[in-house]
């Protein structure tokens, strides 16, 4: 006996499935699909949504339009950390709890911004292109024992980061408006304000939440930095002003960016990820099968308990 229906729509699960979902219709519960391996549009999740009573949720947005036609839903669950994709607001209008599956991605997105911390500072991916080509061209890199690194969110990615660059002899400093000031890894860790991280450190890396009021890293926070900083971005794309980091870039402020969240995705605009001291990535910080196992399994477990 099918006691509701549950939309489905994360490209992963959508395009390879997910023994977690198993659990779904041995609860009763029909699953219903979005188009597999994509990213589901407004009118896609307009057309699927209503009688649906739950949805595991990808990274797409879910609009007020949306939630104002899912007649029926009770529970918006993510298989991810962040929640900023969806209209809060109309969900609570609407009645639509949201949840998320907290720290489910977090080692992945952890591993995945000290690999390209080294990749950045080495320019591995520059001299890969270059031997590709059969040129024997190189840049001078720098190690990172002794350098200082500034964390922008110390939650949990931000504080394996931590872990990974204390492991490489570097001193890190982190701000964060809701700091956890048990964390105390090392004697050359600490907690700091973000002008501090922002004017000390040699490569500043973002862990935090979109900001209210526009990008967190634009033209004044910019020139608050050292010259040649690196800044690595594996959070949101909302948090750096494009034009803003293009521009310290050219100017050599700013001696190399990494990122790894884009918007729209892929980019409208290339001109970012295509720059030469650019490293970018198609958002895979929480690609792995590990990452998407905790995921799946932390957003099953939250429809599962929600709708009980």
């Amino acid at each position: 006996m099918t006691v509701g229906k549950i939309l489905v729509t994360p490209r992963s699960v959508t395009r390879d499935g997910h023994p977690a979902l198993k659990r779904l219709t041995e609860a009763g519960y029909e699953l219903v699909f979005s188009t597999p391996g994509a990213f589901p549009g407004e009118d896609e999740l307009i057309e699927l949504l209503p009688g649906c009573v739950g949805y595991l949720a990808g990274v797409e947005e879910i609009s007020s339009r949306v939630l104002d036609a899912a007649a029926g839903l009770k529970v918006i669950s993510r298989n991810g950390t962040g929640v900023d994709s969806v209209d809060l607001g109309a969900a609570d209008r609407n009645g639509v709890r949201v949840l998320r599956a907290a720290g489910a991605n977090a080692r992945g997105v952890a591993e995945l911004t000290f690999g390209h911390i080294i990749a950045a500072v080495r320019s591995i991916p520059f001299s890969d292109a270059a031997m590709k080509d059969q040129q024997w061209t190189r840049r001078k890199g720098i190690e990172l024992a002794g350098r200082k690194l500034g964390l922008i969110g110390c939650g949990m990615i931000g504080r394996l980061v931590a872990g990974f660059a204390l492991a490489f002899d570097m001193d890190v400093i982190a701000c964060d408006p809701f700091a956890d000031m048990s964390f105390k890894p090392s004697k050359r860790f600490a907690f700091a304000s973000i002008d501090d991280v922002l004017a000390t450190s040699d490569i500043i890396s973002l862990h935090c939440p979109p900001q209210d009021g526009g990008a967190l890293i634009d033209a004044a926070s910019i020139g608050k930095m050292k010259d040649g900083v690196y800044l690595i971005n594996t959070a949101r794309a909302s948090l750096i002003d494009d034009s803003a980091v293009l521009a310290g870039l050219e100017s050599g402020k700013i001696a190399g960016v990494v990122v790894d969240a884009f918007d729209p995705e892929p980019p409208a605009d290339w001109r970012l990820a295509g720059h030469p001291k650019v490293i970018g990535t198609p958002h895979i910080g929480g690609f792995t099968p590990e990452s998407i196992d905790r995921a799946v399994s932390a957003a099953v477990d939250n429809l599962l308990k929600a709708l009980k």
